[in-house]
């Protein structure tokens, strides 16, 4: 992963803390004990920064507006809004709510956010099932993550959008594509299937989901 380290910033929180007590008397949870038990990785995918000019959105800055949140280990990848970060455990909607309710504040604009824990990231890389098909790409490999599963009509509206060398599988709430032309001249895009489907969708090449499984602590 030539060039990695230079992609990638840290922060630790200045606000991080924990309250001993909890450390203390945490249960066992998903077989682990005490801090474990309590904490949590996991990443969050910004939607639609930095692209052309709007909605721009440094990535100093908003590793400060996580770490603001009483978040740990923050860090970021490349330009187009990956964070990684330790939280207590909470359900993805909450965490949610509350980075784009303060995303809002900070900005002044809207940005949606699909947040996974790291385990959820290491299931979609696992899963993916074009990595099994003979003479795929990997570097023309994406994913889209979507806000909700999509509905069951999603295969054949995906069908009469692609082209005959393009490749897709939808796996729970994702969408694995090839776009062997390049993603940008695919017509399975955000907005498309934002449309299509009436969910979030915001999509990362299979490096950058690579790289942030790797950040979170996982093997790609």
């Amino acid at each position: 992963m030539c060039g990695f380290a230079n992609t990638v910033s840290t922060l630790t929180g200045t606000n991080w803390q924990f309250n001993e007590n909890s450390r203390k008397t945490a249960e066992n949870i998903d077989g682990k004990i005490g801090w474990e038990a309590i904490m949590m990785t996991y990443i969050a995918m910004l939607r639609g920064i930095n692209v052309g000019r709007g909605k721009m959105v440094k990535m100093e800055r908003l590793r400060t507006l996580f770490a603001g949140l009483g978040f740990g280990e923050v860090k970021t990848y490349v330009q187009s809004g990956n964070v990684v970060f330790q939280a207590e455990r909470k359900s993805s909607a909450e965490l949610t709510r509350t980075i784009e309710a303060k995303i809002q504040r900070d900005f002044g604009f809207i940005v949606p956010v699909l947040i996974k824990t790291s385990k959820e990231l290491a299931q979609i890389v696992r899963a993916n099932p074009l990595l099994r098909v003979k003479g795929i790409d990997v570097s023309k490999l994406h994913v889209t993550f979507l806000s909700d599963a999509p509905p069951k009509t999603a295969t054949k509206v995906l069908e009469d959008l692609a082209t005959t060398r393009e490749r897709f599988r939808i796996l729970n709430r994702e969408i694995y594509l090839y776009c062997p032309d390049g993603y940008g001249k695919s017509k399975l895009t955000n907005n498309t299937i934002e449309k299509k489907f009436s969910l979030v969708a915001t999509t990362r090449n299979w490096r950058t989901v690579s790289a942030l499984l790797e950040m979170a602590g996982w093997r790609a």
